[in-house]
């Protein structure tokens, strides 16, 4: 017998567009899951000392007047800007927050030398590549940044470099001022009626697609996740990556910088492109192979380049991509604007004496502590959650979105003895995580759920039998999604993985109907095939003449010389070619490649 509880986070019904994932490109690696030390609340509290004295924050690099006038009617301020590291590691023992920007990194060193008194780390910007999230976690600090006071002004400069590319203003200028008069040199093009292509669209994105959509260009956009209504509600269309590479005259480009957008602009998509197509980037350096756009610089397929960002900040001085004639380049500008760095300093001010008066801000960016007890127990059900959901937004067909997910538990414990929201937050990092640079956690993942239109229900299934253990079994059903692996998909037509912990570690069991069972490590190969001798063989040859090693292999079938699923976990990425020879054996049916 068992019982069943369901709950659900009821969210707007936007649809969030899934990562479009196969075995024909570079997939993300699953994001770590840092599992901090020893804490007994769950709360985040920082206050003021136990004196009552007022808490001191360290502001280590320049912030707006405006944001240290707002912490110093909070704390003590001390403005110490240029530090070396040894200079910081000596402060920092006497500090309840630290203010950064990108200029100082906090290492790990940082948090040991604070000897446990440092609470909160605010990041005055986007990006947190300076800042050790694992060790803050582990030392129990929390990190907040501020993602949105700078939006506005990172558009405006997207759009200052695209009319300034398509108008030469740079090369002109510095030719006049070298005494040159070379109007027929510096002859532009036009921007009205020009197709541009938006490529991420979130904040930075949608704001240059209203700015373009007034100078009369004809704007589309690529983002697995953008809902299609806010996107037509300002005239623009969303189209699939390759679409957009085809189409476009001039390129913007807005991503994150993961796994699956690094240098995501490469010879391969270059060789996509319009010939003549324009480039501007003002994201993250990294989303462009550098070497490989000096080389359709040179063929003419891009005609021009605008970067603001690069791979290497500051990059070196003689570096064929700064120095060639058809690019313009700016030092990380962005943000540059006096307006954006007074809401910037607001922001991040408002977000670190929130965290020390113990509010959980959606603008933290790591895990708040829980219990040591919790934690333990949980652990490999925490990884084996994460993988869940990485696992099912790949099987999703490209073209699908995703707006339904329902997550069961099955268990021996009582409904009020199972605390769930550390692993619906991992299944939502599952999900979102990997194209997004949005950092999933305890703290913000019904947050950024609901931003993405995503509604998660959860069931609870109440087993007969000993509590031993905190859970049976995980599975993670995504709802009106259309598969890229049929088998996936369960009798009432959702794409259904399930899992659960044996020894310690993460396995999956079912996938769709099919039982199953492979470790959750390294990568998945997953194929339909005809149940018939010599198939293993077949399939584990192919894997190592090309020195795959597999690590684990399951057939999971319907009836003897019926259909069956073989799951093979291996420890290398298959080639394109690999997995093609699979895909031409023909007793299979279907397969995909999946990364853990």
């Amino acid at each position: 017998m068992s019982a069943t509880a369901s709950s659900a986070i009821s969210v707007a019904a936007k649809p969030l567009k899934s990562l479009a994932l196969s075995s024909r490109s570079p997939l993300p690696s699953a994001a770590s899951v840092a599992f901090p030390a020893p804490r007994r609340r769950l709360v985040l509290v920082a206050c003021t000392a136990g004196d009552g004295s007022k808490p001191t924050i360290l502001v280590a690099e320049k912030l707006g007047e405006a944001g240290v006038k707002l912490l110093e009617d909070f704390a003590n301020v001390d403005c110490s800007y240029n530090l070396t590291p040894e200079e910081l590691n000596t402060k920092i023992s006497l500090c309840d927050a630290l203010i950064v920007r990108s200029g100082t990194k906090v290492g790990r060193e940082v948090f040991e030398s604070s000897r446990g008194r440092l609470k909160v780390v605010g990041r005055a910007g986007v990006g947190i590549d300076n800042v050790d999230l694992s060790a803050a976690t582990e030392f129990g600090c929390l990190v907040v940044n501020a993602p949105t006071a700078n939006t506005i002004a990172a558009a405006e400069h997207g759009i200052a470099l695209l009319a300034g590319m398509a108008r030469n203003v740079a090369q002109a200028d510095a030719s006049v001022k070298a005494g040159e008069w070379k109007r027929n040199k510096y002859v532009g093009v036009s921007l009205v009626g020009k197709t541009l292509a938006v490529m991420g669209f979130g904040k930075v994105g949608t704001e240059v697609a209203r700015r373009a959509k007034g100078l009369g260009m004809r704007v589309i956009a690529h983002d697995p996740y953008a809902p299609a209504d806010r996107a037509h509600a300002i005239g623009v269309d969303l189209v699939s990556f390759d679409e957009a590479l085809a189409t476009a005259d001039f390129i913007s480009l807005h991503m994150p910088l993961t796994p699956a957008t690094s240098k995501i602009l490469n010879d391969e998509t270059f060789a996509k492109m319009k010939k003549g197509v324009r480039i501007v980037n003002v994201a993250r350096g990294g989303v462009i192979d550098e070497d490989a756009l000096v080389r359709a610089l040179d063929a003419g397929i891009v005609a021009q380049a605008a970067l603001d960002v690069f791979t290497k900040e500051p990059p070196a001085k003689d570096s064929p991509l700064v120095q060639h004639e058809r690019v313009t380049v700016t030092p990380h500008l962005g943000a540059s604007t006096m307006e954006a760095q007074e809401g910037v300093a607001i922001e991040i001010a408002e977000a670190v004496v929130g965290a020390l008066n113990g509010e959980l801000a959606a603008t933290a960016v790591n895990a708040p502590m829980v219990s040591a007890e919790v934690l333990t127990e949980l652990k490999p059900y925490v990884i084996l959650a994460e993988k869940l959901g990485r696992l099912a937004v790949q099987l999703v067909a490209g073209g699908s979105g995703v707006k339904n997910v329902k997550v069961s538990y099955t268990s021996a414990r009582a409904t009020d003895d199972l605390d769930t929201r550390l692993l619906r937050a991992m299944i939502t990092k599952g999900i979102i995580e990997p194209i997004s640079d949005v950092y999933v956690n305890l703290v913000n993942a019904d947050f950024t759920a609901k931003q993405r239109g995503l509604r998660i229900s959860e069931e609870r299934v109440l087993l007969d039998g000993s509590p031993e253990n905190p859970l049976e079994t995980i599975t993670v059903q995504l709802g009106n999604v259309e598969s890229k692996f049929a088998s996936s998909l369960s009798e009432s037509g959702e794409v259904k993985v399930e899992g659960r912990v044996k020894d310690g570690v993460p396995h999956l069991t079912k996938v769709g109907s099919f039982e199953v069972d492979v470790t959750l490590e390294g990568s998945i190969i997953l194929c339909r095939q005809v149940d018939q001798p010599g198939m293993i063989g077949t399939v584990g040859s192919i894997l190592g003449e090309s020195n795959v090693n597999v690590n684990f292999m399951s057939v999971g079938r319907i009836a003897p010389r019926k259909q069956a699923i073989m799951a093979i976990g291996v420890d290398d990425q298959p080639s394109k070619e690999t997995l093609k020879k699979i895909g031409e054996i023909p007793a299979v049916e279907e397969f995909v490649f999946l990364k853990v």
